[in-house]
């Protein structure tokens, strides 16, 4: 018996694609189908969890620069 699931189309850069897989390698929860470097097919209902996940991971990464301060 087939069986269909939804899926939505994903175009990232490599980096983040790298993030994706590792989310999925603990559950295999969120990709369908890997297709190349930067496209990947994910379930529908799996989007919103991670868009929050790689928001909280790229938080985590990102450090704003600081002001340069005046050499007086």
């Amino acid at each position: 018996m087939v069986r269909a699931i939804r899926g939505v189309l994903i175009e990232c850069e490599p980096a983040i694609k790298s993030i994706i897989v590792h989310f999925d390698s603990v559950n295999n929860d969120i990709i369908i189908e890997d297709l190349d470097e930067t496209h990947l097919v994910v379930k529908e209902n799996m989007v919103h969890v991670l868009k929050q996940k790689l928001e909280e991971r790229l938080k985590e990464t990102y450090r704003p620069e600081e002001p340069l301060q005046d050499s007086e």
